[in-house]
């Protein structure tokens, strides 16, 4: 995790807590670093005008006022508890990262009497997903797409062929919990669905690919509708 990645992880993770606080020890075991390192982050935090403030004791730590950070979200009980539902629902996916981080955002910037109710129903919610271990889709497929990188696979087909490729990302299409990144294949030299848990390896590298002139809607898919995230 580079400084600036680790600088908005420590406010996340202050945030969460709130109004409870975390020992300078506490967090530079969690983003395994120096309590140095996270003393002088804490410090620059401040610096830039973060609201934190450290209690002093034995049971002292950092803290951090939300109020003054991220106002309220205007979410009724149960766009909470469906918000709670469709983020958990990612864990799998190639955004499980920034799902879960946006998770803790929801419950932690929701007015408490909005998300108690919230949180309480979703304790009476469950997955039921496989006993045998699942791979979980690269987040390398997020990566390469957002950043616009040419992204380097190691993939094994249906037949159990490997070969190795890199690819343009073009998008995602999910599927029954199965994930699939659009992608032009220099290989094939042609557009191809790279399922995620058939992927060894993933790679982003520093090149950029040319745009190309291409659209989700315009794949030929014979089974099901293709819908967008936004209507």
């Amino acid at each position: 995790m580079n400084r600036t990645d680790r600088l908005y992880a420590l406010v996340e993770e202050l945030r969460a807590v709130a109004p409870r606080t975390r020992s300078a020890r506490w967090l530079a075991d969690h983003f395994e670093v120096s309590m140095r390192t996270v003393e002088r982050d804490l410090a620059a935090l401040q610096q830039a005008g973060a609201p934190i403030w450290a209690n002093t004791g034995r049971s002292g730590g950092y803290a951090i006022d939300t109020r003054a950070t991220l106002g309220p979200m205007a979410f009724t009980p149960d766009e909470a508890l469906a918000t709670l539902i469709a983020l958990s629902s990612l864990r799998r996916g190639p955004f499980r990262q920034a799902a879960a981080s946006a998770l803790r955002k929801v419950v932690a910037v929701t007015p408490e009497v909005d998300a108690q109710p919230a949180v309480a129903l979703a304790s009476r919610y469950r997955f039921l997903e496989p006993d045998a271990p699942v791979t979980p889709v690269p987040a390398e497929f997020a990566e390469a797409l957002r950043a616009n990188r040419v992204l380097r696979l190691e993939y094994r087909d249906r037949n159990g062929t490997v070969s190795r490729r890199d690819v343009e990302p073009l998008g995602y299409i999910e599927k029954e919990g199965n994930w699939y990144l659009v992608a032009w294949c220099r290989l094939r030299d042609d557009i191809r669905a790279f399922r995620g848990d058939r992927t060894l390896s993933a790679s982003v590298t520093d090149e950029r690919p040319e745009p190309r002139a291409f659209s989700l809607d315009d794949l030929d898919i014979p089974d099901g509708i293709l819908r967008p995230v936004i209507d």
